[in-house]
């Protein structure tokens, strides 16, 4: 939820926040007019009950007397009615306008606008026309996409053989990585509360894009308030919710997780785009980092949760680049935003792969996440960052082509040789002899 004190800088967003935030101040101004209004009404009606106390209650003057405190006591019950309707107003509009941009975050509407920091690794050198992913995961028998279609619609894939072992050995490097440096690890359940969602920024705004489960059998949707249950899209909510509804005690923080979990997506807004291959699935595999941090910390905290999802993509030899998000292309929820995109040889071009957000106290304020500084202080709002280390999926599309050799066999990366029991290639499958 967006501090209101930094309704200003919101504004860097765009023209099209313009109307959300102007309308939040209206019901503001309504309410801290009707906030002033009451106090005056409450006075009133205390020196009233003083005047009555001196007032002989068979006179005349008691009578009068009375009947003004009897008036005040309603127009004070009204305006607490109105005072509430005014606060719900307020926070639901709070709920839907996008975070603050960082200073730091270059301006700009879209994508072309981002600002490149610096590239690692050079493009591999490869001495024939590459192939897509799609075609050499065919070809290798490890990606089925007809299987996956008929098992549950487009845009999902049954991985067969390397191409399972590949996942899971990328899984289980990440882990392994991040819970060397310091990062704890939590395996989250795939299936989310709405006030999960709405703890983290996807709810309300973007319930198009999330998979609801029905109600049980026989139940309305009326009468499930521990069913309303949703796919997760990423286990940033589940993590990030660990802490809901709690206070960090001094000397408690910084906080670390990560996490690897299955995520779903309906991605009601991408029709036609990347439809083919593994780019953008319903259903998808992600190591997760989150982290809770002091305020004051929390922009050295985003350099550090960039440089492990980095270390990823250098362990495995990946060539990439560090991408800062402009204004109009970063997420509602993010203050700044770093994204690692990886090289594709077959497009020609770099990939998202990770994005590394500060979300800043816009989380912590939904969520009600907060700490002390210090024994006694009182609770302040925590700085939440979360970071993709990595997209399992897209990192097997980058190893893929990345990797390639000109008989359509793929070189495993030397970092995950000692996950697949020192496997060094995967092959095409041979035809039978005739």
């Amino acid at each position: 939820m967006l501090n209101p004190e930094r309704m200003d800088d919101v504004a860097r967003r765009g023209d099209h926040v313009k109307p959300a935030v102007d309308a939040w101040r209206a019901v503001d101004e309504r309410r801290r007019r009707l906030q002033g209004e009451l106090d005056d009404l409450r006075r009133s009606r205390n020196a009233a009950n003083d005047r009555m106390a001196k007032l002989d209650k068979k006179s005349s003057e008691f009578t009068v007397a009375r009947d003004e405190l009897k008036a005040l006591s309603t127009r004070i019950k009204e305006g607490e009615v109105e005072q509430t309707r005014l606060e719900t107003e307020s926070q639901d509009l709070l709920l839907v306008l996008p975070n603050a941009p960082h200073a730091s975050v270059p301006g700009g509407a879209s994508g072309d606008d981002n600002r490149v920091e610096r590239t690692w690794g050079t493009k591999p050198a490869l001495a024939f026309a590459p192939k897509d992913h799609h075609d050499l995961g065919v070809g290798l028998g490890i990606l089925d996409f007809e299987a996956g279609v008929a098992l549950s619609g487009a845009r999902f894939t049954v991985l067969r053989g390397w191409g399972a072992r590949l996942t899971r050995a990328l899984i289980n490097y990440m882990i392994d990585l991040h819970t060397g440096a310091g990062y704890d690890e939590v395996w989250p359940p795939a299936m989310v509360r709405r006030s999960a969602l709405r703890g983290t920024g996807q709810l309300p705004k973007f319930e198009v894009d999330l998979f609801r489960l029905a109600p049980h059998a026989g139940q309305s949707e009326d009468h499930q308030p521990d069913n309303d249950l949703f796919l997760s899209p990423t286990a940033e909510v589940q993590v990030t919710n660990l802490h809901a509804d709690q206070i960090f005690e001094p000397g408690t923080l910084p906080r670390w997780y990560c996490a690897y979990a299955p995520c779903f997506r309906a991605e009601a807004g991408s029709a036609g785009k990347d439809t083919r291959g593994l780019i953008r699935q319903h259903q998808f595999d992600k190591v997760e980092l989150v982290k809770f941090v002091a305020p004051e910390t929390s922009y050295d905290e985003l350099e550090t949760l960039r440089d492990a999802a980095e270390r990823v993509l250098q362990g495995l030899d990946l060539h990439y680049r560090v991408v800062t998000l402009c204004t109009g292309d970063m997420s509602a929820t993010s203050a700044k935003t770093y994204d690692l995109e990886v090289w594709l040889p077959a497009q020609d071009a770099f990939r998202e792969i990770s994005s590394c957000s500060n979300f800043e106290d816009y989380q912590a304020r939904r969520a009600k996440i907060r700490y002390r500084p210090a024994a006694g202080d009182k609770p302040r709002p925590v700085h939440t960052l979360n970071g993709s280390g990595l997209a399992v999926g897209r990192t097997l599309v980058a190893i893929l082509e990345q990797y390639q050799q000109a008989d359509g066999s793929v070189v495993i990366p030397p970092a995950l040789r000692p996950y697949v029991g020192g496997a060094e290639r995967i092959s095409p499958p041979q035809n039978p002899a005739g």
